[in-house]
Formats: structure tokens, C-alpha cells, sequence
């Protein structure tokens, strides 16, 4: 096998296992935030008690379910 083949089918390979990688990190990072949001009702009545405000449950939810929202949008 020439020299050249052999630098070709390595660049491929390359190319196609970064791609591949690419994509299978992706996938594995968005499952894992579906499963693990970042920020839940705990953190939030944390935030809003630093922030001065007394936080009421209600508050919290619509907080919770906005979010939410805004990320099924994003996933449309």
C-alpha cells in the first residue's frame, strides 16, 4: 500500500471518529440535563431568598413550569 493511501484512510478515520464523537457526547450531555435539570425548586427559593424575597411556593412553580416551557420551545 502506498504511502499517500495510508495518510488518506488516517485523516478519515480521524475525521469520522471526531464527528462521531462529537455527536455521541451531545446526545449523552442533553440526556443527562433532561434527567438532571440544572437548576431546581430548592435552588430557586435560594436565589430568591438572596435576593431579599420571601419566596411563596406558588412564586417557585411558576418559576419551575416557565422554565420548563421555555425549554420544551427550545426543543421544538
Amino acid at each position: 500500500m502506498e504511502p499517500v493511501w495510508v495518510v488518506i484512510i488516517a485523516l478519515l478515520t480521524f475525521v469520522a471518529g471526531g464527528f462521531l464523537g462529537f455527536f455521541l457526547a451531545r446526545k449523552y450531555i442533553m440526556k443527562y440535563f433532561e434527567e438532571n435539570p440544572p437548576i431546581d425548586d430548592t435552588m430557586i427559593r435560594t436565589m430568591m431568598a438572596q435576593m431579599g424575597q420571601k419566596p411563596s411556593e406558588k412564586k417557585v412553580q411558576q418559576i419551575v413550569q416557565s422554565m420548563k416551557m421555555q425549554h420544551n420551545k427550545k426543543k421544538k
